[in-house]
């Protein structure tokens, strides 16, 4: 008998899938689900909806990505409770965490974890401003400071070009035109000259910050397929307001939502099955094994590990954001994973060739690696040649880092740390995660000795989170941060004065998400001229700007005072903590920038 891929039959192959798709997208409600085979999951009343996006509507880097530096901000005591977000009994300052490693004073210290992220502390930094003359005065300090730096950001931008490869030199170029390699700022992706912009039969809603799992599964899978596909970016409920004209595409405001053919599908398992379907002949790679009698083992096998998946989900939504009590089961869980990997014939889960099983699989594991360790000090992802329960995972982890498909849409650790609690309304906190939590937080490292993201970089986060080598190399990683301060430098430097500027109103649910804060003015040109600092030593070395960095500080000191210091860290530490991976950067890039910010912090504190 054959087992037919059609689609009653692969409405029920994901029915338990689609089940949570469809239903966790709707905020402020109760979610109970019980499917007949494979899991039981419920959510928070009065959850914002894991399907959210990014408040700005303009690139920073990108877009800012909100994610705090303090610890312990988001806690939440039980999958089944009903406020959002707990404050801690003992939260942290988060003016800098460099100033907490220097024991210098505190800045708005509370209990509030809402009072303790940056956006609130720039409100209360240095708001000295009382008349039109102190602000022409500042102004002009911050001008000359600004005059200091000799090299201009088109001195920068000759000097990464000469240092660039032919291949980076034309990032810019086939970002526009959709060709090359794959870039979170594709907005329209054509993948060679062959394809042309008015074929495009694909319009991929997604959201701004790159958090969504369910829009990374859909974004892989059109990569792998090579099917050509235009971007749009909406905000989630948690960082922003959705626009008009996508709530009356999809009245939900759930995200993803494809338009293909001008039909419109408004869930991510829809969305795979009528790629699936419509683009599966020469140049697109089947996903689902076909329909020949010799596959029919291969479909069965395809249905089992879908439902393990699913299974596997609510095993770590239990833990995650529940108590230790669930710690068994999610492993229990994720042994299987193991050996049904482990029994592979290659290192995909279907054997050698990706398939539409990894797809599913690959968002939430790799949430799942970064968010376990970070709450609860489990670690499953290690460095290659460590020891680990789970050697096929690791090794199923590397493969799918052979696909760019996957390293184009792969989050960080700390992107996801931060990312995860205002879409799931918390995520709670276990006392053997604070090592590691403090490492990811670029606190500490595991040994104590120092800040995990003070230069030079440790590798690995020094055993959290295995390198990114298919990047390439430190310098490369290097240029690429450069590139993208340079090209956006002005924005940027506006973006970053939010950390000394005022509030915004209304505010949003993630942390550090204030699309609608005003940057301080009178900072600008000093935080410019950190950049263009930065920006150098990146591309040449620290000892290269060490003259100019120390005549800087001199002048922010003797010139601008402890306040305007006070800002222009605020501004450098406001930036550091909202590099978005992948959004605005790969890892690699974004530990050199932020490195290379708290060397500057570093040299003002």
């Amino acid at each position: 008998m054959l087992l037919y891929f059609a689609p009653i039959q692969l409405q029920k192959l994901y029915s338990s899938f689609w089940l949570f798709d469809k239903m966790s997208k709707r905020s402020n409600r109760a979610l109970s689900i019980v499917t007949s085979s494979t899991f039981i999951f419920a959510a928070a009343a009065g959850l914002v909806t894991i399907h959210s996006s990014h408040p700005s509507s303009k690139p920073v880097i990108v877009e800012a990505l909100a994610s705090p530096s303090s610890t312990r901000l988001l806690t939440h005591n039980s999958l089944r409770q009903t406020s959002s977000i707990s404050p801690p009994s003992s939260s942290k300052s988060v003016l800098t965490k460099l100033a907490a490693e220097k024991n210098r004073p505190a800045v708005g210290t509370g209990n509030n974890p809402f009072q303790n992220l940056f956006s609130d502390v720039a409100s209360t930094l240095a708001q000295t401003t009382t008349s039109s003359s102190s602000s022409s005065s500042m102004a002009e300090l911050d001008l000359k400071i600004c005059s200091m730096i000799s090299y201009s950001w088109d001195e920068i931008r000759s000097d990464l070009e000469s240092k660039q490869t032919p291949d980076e030199r034309e990032f810019r170029s086939n970002v526009e035109k959709g060709i090359g390699p794959p870039s979170p700022l594709n907005k329209i992706r054509l993948y060679d000259e062959s394809n042309k912009e008015e074929d495009i039969r694909v319009t991929f809603y997604r959201d701004h910050a790159s958090w969504c799992p369910y829009c990374q599964k859909v974004w892989m899978f059109l990569e792998e397929k090579r099917i050509p596909y235009r971007v749009e970016k909406v905000n989630m409920r948690c960082y922003g307001e959705k626009p008009a004209s996508f709530q009356r595409l999809q009245p939900s405001g759930a995200i993803p939502v494809a338009i293909i053919d001008g039909k419109v599908y408004n869930q991510s398992n829809d969305i795979i099955f009528a790629l699936e379907q419509l683009y599966n002949g020469p140049g697109h790679k089947a996903m689902l094994p076909s329909q020949d009698e010799e596959e029919v083992e291969k479909r069965m096998k395809a249905q089992e590990l879908l439902a393990l998946e699913r299974k596997l989900f609510s095993a770590w939504m239990y833990w995650l954001t529940g108590s230790s009590r669930s710690k068994d089961s999610f492993i229990n869980v994720l042994k299987q994973v193991e050996n049904e990997l482990k029994a592979s014939k290659g290192d995909f889960f279907l054997g050698k060739e990706v398939s539409i099983v990894d797809c599913m699989f690959a968002p939430f594991l790799e949430r799942m690696a970064a968010s376990l360790i970070f709450f609860k000090g489990y670690q499953i992802r290690v460095p290659k040649g460590e020891k680990t329960e789970y050697p096929c995972i690791n090794k199923w982890f590397d493969a799918m880092e052979t696909l760019e498909s996957y390293t184009l849409t792969k989050g960080c650790y700390y992107s996801h740390c931060w990312d995860l609690p205002p879409q799931l309304g918390g995520c709670t906190y276990e006392q053997g995660g604070e090592p590691f939590e403090k490492a990811i937080n670029g606190e500490r490292l595991l040994d104590g000795s120092r800040g995990s993201w003070d230069l030079p970089l440790v590798p690995h986060l020094g055993g959290v989170e295995p390198d990114w080598d298919w990047c390439g190399d430190e310098n490369a990683a290097k240029r690429e941060a450069v590139e993208r301060l340079s090209f956006n430098h002005g924005a940027i430097v506006s973006f970053a004065s939010r950390g000394a500027g005022k509030k915004g109103f209304p505010s949003y649910s993630a942390p550090l998400s204030d699309p609608n804060a005003v940057p301080n003015e009178a900072v600008k040109g000093s935080v410019d001229a950190c950049l263009r600092l930065v920006s150098m030593a990146m591309l040449n070395g620290l000892d290269s700007v060490s003259k100019d960095m120390d005549v800087l500080v001199e002048s922010l000191a003797k010139d601008g005072g402890s306040d305007h210091v006070e800002n222009v860290i605020a501004s450098l530490a406001y930036l550091r903590d909202r590099v978005g991976v992948p959004r605005d950067m790969r890892l690699p890039a974004a530990r050199q920038l932020r490195g290379h910010l708290n060397y500057v912090i570093g040299k003002m504190c």
